[in-house]
């Protein structure tokens, strides 16, 4: 059976300073390899083109993965070449709430850019920008351990969803200003944006006009953390409009740099806080924070006792999507900082084209690390240059107008699966789907272990696609019903 390269590769461990290519004389495996699992299977190639089979061979010798080495040859051997010439390659230059970002790309606030280095590393790797770690004036003491994870089976390392219990900054108030303040000095062509959150309205003001002093280029409003010990701050205020109106003006009337809002999505209609920030001055707003939930595992417990805290990761990625296309439906003519489970650049541009004008990413790099930036950049500028668009900008918000209400969906067509024999592998699992799960539209034969589809059973809702696990189901023309 022929490779599926994107299992193959999503087995490798990731390495830093990856065997495999210390053991490769002429390329580097391991670059190209990370280039498949972040979406960029063709590029890949430009990490290994003088590479020789022997080569590549060595490389899968030394390959430390416990169950067994990753098939790095047949991986590459298996990409066609790239089909876009990298000479063309746009920038990724986007102007977000006024201010001229490099490129889309930032660290969002939280355990990935909490001192100086961190920041700096993540800078001189290629992140736009950083929306530091929140400050406020609240004494931060954090619990132990403090995260959690939800994996497939006893799968180590790779996680679907990532639950944490931080909070905010752990360091003096004076300096986090400062750190900001030399980034901002040392980088002055990076974007940096003070998150902070307080308690009252007095704190509130006083940070803001710190961030301002310190060279801020933004201030972002955390109303929205899930795990706040202190009443009334974090998503206790993001749930409330008055609140977040108040707060937004105050800050609003005592700064002159961008204010940006930061939304909880633990709330029905994240679209009312924030069109309450937006009337209170908020030049742009930022969501989504994350989500409260729980989880069981018996290593996550803090000396035996459990909590509600923060779910993230890409299983929240499609309710990100969701908060974010109901602000740019009801805030038209506000700039959008898009967060929630960005893990590829494919990821990223789903936010984009729904409105916004950067993203920011955490659990990815807290999984994988600051170098997921080049993948993130390579795979977004390949991408528009197939396109043959040259500004990011026209990009965003250019699927809002497929989107309606499910009134005005078409009803009338509909759009049946196709088998393709020669991916088919007869697993049947389209089968079982089908029966259980869908309108018993599809038989088996078990002699021939070959699926058949029934046209006047199947309804079209496409089942037994989405759980083929060769892809070889496909998609037949949109035609008009046949009961109509």
């Amino acid at each position: 059976m022929k490779l599926n390269i994107y299992e193959e590769a999503s087995r490798c461990l990731l390495c830093e300073d990856a065997p495999c290519t210390q053991a490769c004389r002429t390329g580097d495996p391991a670059r190209a390899i990370r280039a498949i699992r972040f979406d960029n299977s063709k590029p890949a190639l430009q990490w290994v083109k003088d590479c020789s089979d022997e080569d590549l061979e060595r490389a899968e010798q030394v390959c430390i993965h416990s169950g067994g080495s990753i098939n790095i040859k047949e991986i590459l051997h298996n990409i066609s070449q790239d089909d876009v010439d990298n000479s063309n390659y746009p920038d990724l230059h986007i102007i977000f709430c006024g201010i001229h970002c490099e490129n889309p790309f930032f660290l969002a606030s939280s355990a990935v850019c909490t001192n100086y280095d961190m920041v700096s590393r993540a800078f001189e790797a290629g992140w736009a920008g950083v929306f530091y770690k929140t400050i406020c004036m609240q004494e931060i003491k954090e619990v132990s351990p403090r995260f959690d994870a939800m994996h497939n089976n006893d799968t180590h390392g790779d996680f679907y969803g990532f639950r944490n219990m931080e909070q905010l900054s752990e360091n003096p108030v004076d300096l986090d200003f400062d750190i900001l303040h030399r980034l901002k000095k040392d980088y002055p062509s990076k974007v940096v944006i003070a998150s902070i959150m307080g308690q009252n309205e007095e704190e509130w003001i006083c940070l803001a006009k710190k961030a301002e002093e310190a060279g801020c280029d933004a201030i972002e409003l955390n109303f929205s953390c899930p795990q706040m010990k202190h009443k009334g701050m974090g998503s206790d205020v993001g749930q409330s409009q008055e609140l977040v109106k108040k707060y937004t003006a105050c800050v609003k009337r005592s700064v002159s740099i961008p204010v940006i809002p930061k939304m909880t999505p633990n709330i029905t209609h994240i679209a009312e806080p924030a069109v309450a920030a937006v009337e209170a001055g908020a030049d742009a707003i930022s969501a989504i924070n994350t989500i409260k939930s729980v989880t069981m595992a018996a290593e996550a417990e803090v000396a035996g006792q459990r909590t509600i805290s923060g779910y993230s990761g890409r299983a929240v990625r499609p309710i990100a999507l969701r908060h974010i296309l109901e602000l740019a439906q009801a805030l038209s003519h506000t700039s959008l900082s898009g967060i929630g489970g960005i893990e590829t650049w494919r990821d990223a541009l789903e936010f984009i084209q729904l409105g916004c004008t950067n993203v920011q990413v955490c659990t990815a790099v807290m999984q994988y690390g600051y170098r997921i930036i080049d993948d993130l950049t390579l795979g977004l500028q390949r991408y528009m240059a197939k396109r043959n668009i040259t500004q990011l900008q026209h990009l965003v918000g250019e699927q809002l107008p497929k989107f309606f209400k499910p009134n005005n969906l078409d009803r009338d067509t509909i759009v049946y699966p196709k088998i393709v024999r020669d991916l088919c592998i007869g697993c049947g699992r389209c089968y079982i789907s089908c029966m259980d799960g869908g309108h018993q539209a599809v038989t088996f034969d078990t002699a021939t272990r070959e699926p058949h589809i029934i046209g006047f059973k199947c309804v079209g809702c496409h089942l037994c696609r989405l759980v083929c696990p060769t892809g070889a189901i496909s998609v037949c023309k949109r035609i008009i019903k046949k009961n109509l």
